[in-house]
Formats: structure tokens, sequence, C-alpha cells
């Protein structure tokens, strides 16, 4: 394929051809080959697919909520070409088998993945670094999610094992001591931002941080939502992510989101949300992450103590950015790197995140000056709901991974590619 006319995010007008798997030339007035389809962009935006490193596809154990089918077309209509699956499933993947498990099941992806493995008191880390794991994470530091959560010695243990094999750490850092148990008295929409506090990740962050320097490899902080949180890791030489949700939400929505408005670790204040995004605006933020966590709109209707913590997000994020960088408050260089080019560097795939010769023919084709009204009904996750319900988001026309396209939106609608999906730890 020739792509022509596209823009780049840093605004260069170029032609891409797409040679098998990869990108053999981005250049201006290419001319075409006899035997090569030619799409002509007529200006609009080419990117880098998105590497989403933190989502739930809930297979194996939890099929109603997600599946490894349904997740990556969601991911694919969003833009999204490459997921990392997080290792609270069930069984949990803390061991050679359940990795194997989940491995047959992601076969049903139509965008490429990673898996990462998890830490429990039963974890078999023999077992586990003996497969290609994407990374060690979301591993549970000091948190209340049950059978997840780990103490931070066996923590500082699991990072010296993954320093060892060369796995990155990811850590969901949040510290249960320092809960407010007393919002346990309320039970307004409010109530669990109060009760897991913008301290308790704070602290959580440092301790992180503290065991990475002390093993002498860096951690990957997961779903930052405090300043507090990203200038730790930011000074510890850490490198960290933030959700969309983090990002644009704040506990001043929880009125309107109630339930759908629940998630670990919770929105926090718009002063608190304000200061994060003019941290992700700055440059302090390296990645921007959905942790995909979808849930059945019946689950979510149930009271605040009661309700399953997180929210879909796969197929929104990057149309919701690309709408920020529309309005201006972004610039489509920062949306780039925080969705492609730093993850794939944070993450060491040499291979994706960017629009140059030689690399992944993971590409993104977007109408930037046409953003459609996000309604959970026409999202492609089992869940169905969105908090953005109402926004507006900026839908890519064309999804391709390793050169097959995988999703096109025109005026006749929707097509998606076959399932081909590979483990990006598989190939660099």
């Amino acid at each position: 394929m020739l792509i022509t006319n596209a823009r780049l995010a840093d605004g260069r007008r170029r032609d891409v051809r797409v040679d098998g798997e990869r990108i053999a030339a981005v250049e201006a007035d290419l001319d075409p080959h006899a035997d090569e389809r030619v799409l002509d962009t007529d200006d609009d935006l080419l990117l880098p697919g998105m590497i989403d490193t933190h989502v739930h596809f809930r297979e194996p154990g939890f099929p109603e909520k997600e599946t490894w089918a349904t997740g990556s077309r969601s991911a694919a209509a969003g833009g999204v070409t490459t997921v990392v699956d997080q290792p609270n499933t069930e069984p949990p993947t803390v061991t050679g088998d359940a990795f194997d498990d989940k491995a047959d099941l992601a076969t049903d992806s139509i965008v490429d993945f990673g898996i990462n493995g998890g830490v429990t008191p039963e974890w078999d880390p023999e077992e586990l670094f003996d497969r290609p794991l994407f990374a060690l994470g979301e591993v549970f530091l000091a948190d209340s999610t049950g059978e997840m959560g780990i103490d931070a010695d066996l923590f500082a243990t699991a990072a010296r094992e993954a320093a060892d094999h060369g796995v990155p750490v990811t850590v969901h850092a949040e510290d249960a001591t320092l809960f407010d148990e007393g919002a346990r008295n309320r039970d307004d929409a409010d109530a669990w931002s109060a009760y897991r506090t913008a301290e308790a990740e704070a602290v959580a962050v440092e301790r992180a941080c503290e065991v990475g320097r002390e093993v002498g490899s860096g951690v990957h902080i997961a779903h930052t939502s405090t300043p507090e949180g990203v200038d730790a890791a930011n000074e510890a030489g850490m490198t960290c992510e933030v959700t969309p949700h983090h990002l644009l939400l704040s506990r001043d929505d929880l009125d309107d989101l109630g339930t759908l408005g629940r998630m670990n670790p919770p929105l926090r204040s718009e002063e608190r949300r304000a200061a994060v995004y003019d941290r992700v605006a700055n440059g302090t933020v390296d990645v921007i992450a959905t942790d995909h966590a979808p849930h059945t709109r019946a689950e979510k209707d149930a009271g605040i103590w009661d309700a399953p913590s997180g929210v879909p997000g796969v197929e929104t994020a990057l149309p919701l950015l690309l709408e920020e960088a529309r309005q201006g408050r972004l610039g489509y260089e920062r949306v780039r790197d925080l969705t492609a080019a730093n993850p794939a560097a944070v993450f060491d795939r040499p291979r994706k995140g960017r629009v140059e010769a030689g690399r992944d023919a993971d590409l993104v084709l977007v109408d930037p000056d046409s953003p459609r009204e996000i309604r959970g009904e026409g999202l492609h996750s089992k869940a169905g709901w969105t908090p953005f319900e109402g926004w507006n988001g900026v839908f890519p026309e064309l999804t391709m991974v390793r050169g097959e396209t995988v999703y096109e939106r025109n005026e006749d609608g929707e097509r998606f590619g076959e399932v081909g999906g590979e483990n990006v730890r598989l190939s660099r």
C-alpha cells in the first residue's frame, strides 16, 4: 500500500509506503508501484497506533465482562494496535500454566498484545519468567484488593527477580493503611474518593521507587492519579502513566457518574486533576494508558461500597486525546509521544511507536476536523457504557496492525479485519 498526502503529528506532509508488515519509506512525493493500492488521505492525520500498556480483557474467568475478541475489536476501533493485559483474571496470571492458558485465549485478538505476569504469595517465578512476559505487573503494592495485594517485602523480592530476568515492573501503588476508614460511614458517590486518599497513593509511589533504586531497576507506576504521585516518580527517575479518566474527570463529576465513576485509584479533586493535566501536557508524565476495566451495567448498578471498581476506556482514549489536541489543549506530537513513542521506549519495543521506515506498519488515520459524539451503545466493548457519554472524540477512519487493516470506517459502515494479533515479546 502507498498512503499519500498524509499529515504526520509534527505537521510534515508525507507519503508512506507499507511493504508487508513494515513501513518501507516515509518521504515526500513517492511514485506508486504498479502493483500497490494507493490510499489518498487528503491531508488527514496519520499516527502510529496507540500502545495501551494497561488493559483488563477479563479472560480467563469473566467473559461476560469482556473477551479477547470483543476487547481487541474495541481497541482497533479506537486506534489501539497493541494492548497489554493485566494478571488479575481467574485464575490470576502468576504461574506458567496460567500464562499459557491466557496466551491461548489471546489468539482471538485482532491487535498485537503483551501479557503481564502477577505476584501473589503463591506465585511461581521460575515458571513465569520462562514465558515471554511483557512485564511483571500490575503488581499491587500494599493495596486492599484481596488475593492480588502483596506487602513491600514480597514486592522487593519480585522486583529483584524481574530485574535479574530483564523484565520491567509495573506497580499499582496505594497504601491501604492510609485509607480513611471514616469515609465508610458515607454512602454518597464521592465516598470512594474520600476513602482511598491521595496520600495513600503518594506514599506508596515513593516506596515503590525506593525499591526500584535498591534493586537497580526502574519501576513503572500504573494509573497515577495525583500530582504528588507523578512528581515522586519523576524525581526518582521512574516512569508513570495516567489514564484518560484521571486526566479528564474529577470528583466534581461524581454526582452525574454515580458508581460508574468508581475506580482504583479513585477520581481526585478538580484541583489535583488540573495539576495532573499540566504534567501530562508539559512532558512530566510518560504514558497515557487506559486501565480498561469493563464491568456490566448491571454490576455497576449497586451502592458505592458494592459496585466493582473500573471503567472501560480502550476505545475512547485516543479519540479523547485527539479532541483535546483539536481544541488546542495538547499538541499532536504530545499525543503521539504519550500513546505510542513513549510506551514503545519505556517497554523496549523498538519496532513499534513511530511512523518511520523499518518500523511495524501500525498506523491510524483520522480526520482531525471530524469529531463525533461518544455513545456507550455505539462502542464495541461488552460493557456497553462509558464514563464519557456525550463527550466528543476524533475516531479512526482506518487502523492497521503490521500492514493489515483491522478496522475501517466510511460512509458504508464499519469493517473489522481477521484475527492475527501476535505477542509482541516474541520478536523485536
